[in-house]
């Protein structure tokens, strides 16, 4: 059998050299547009035309044939994301919606408490899920959970709602947190989902052959 450098060096007539086909490879990926969201490109061999996307651990993945070309695929990724973050969009809660959920999961899980939050908000926070102030009673909820799971969601907002009337992270308040019956389940996935924020950062992440 002929390795692949072997191949290089017989083919030369017909194979570009390697430096060309890189250079090829960034004109293309030149040409897609700036700040695009972390995503990543799996190709699957038993896919033969149709195309998906959905957001898995943080990440926007996109599905496509494994026959398509490098072309048809960079024209392809801008489409996709831009289908996930509508449909995200769609799904994102109100503000108001955001409040009832929080006033139900005071009732459901902390009968006791006598406080409730004064608001309840999206805001844009890479570095936590949420934050509460205490003086003004107000919780804010990170963006980039629109679109989790609602138990995902929940435990978040639940989280900030203890914070309520315990500031810091002590036994007390982790006597409350287990109160919550998906709490190990919405933390998995939300470790799953950082690391794949942390993967890939924004931007490209090497594509995947399934």
């Amino acid at each position: 059998m002929v390795d692949n450098f072997e191949q290089q060096i017989l083919f030369t007539d017909i194979l570009p050299p390697v430096a060309q086909i890189a250079q090829r490879k960034r004109r293309i990926e030149d040409n897609l547009p700036a700040n695009l969201p972390a995503y990543r490109v799996i190709r699957k061999e038993r896919r033969r035309r149709s195309v998906t996307a959905y957001r898995q651990g943080g990440v926007i993945e996109i599905h496509i044939p494994a026959k398509m070309s490098r072309r048809q695929e960079i024209e392809v990724i801008p489409e996709m994301i831009s289908i996930v973050l509508r449909r995200e969009a769609r799904e994102r809660k109100t503000d108001e919606q955001l409040m009832e959920i929080g006033l139900q999961l005071l009732k459901e899980y902390l009968p006791e408490f006598a406080v409730t939050p004064a608001s309840i908000n999206w805001r844009n926070m890479n570095e936590r899920w949420g934050s509460c102030t205490t003086v003004d009673r107000t919780i804010r909820i990170s963006d980039r959970l629109v679109g989790t799971p609602s138990y995902v969601l929940n435990y978040i907002i639940y989280h900030e709602l203890i914070h309520l009337e315990i500031p810091g992270h002590d036994d007390k308040f982790n006597n409350y947190l287990i109160r919550y019956t998906d709490q190990m389940r919405a933390e998995a996935f939300l470790e799953g989902f950082e690391v794949g924020c942390q993967s890939g950062g924004s931007g490209v992440i090497p594509a995947v052959n399934i």
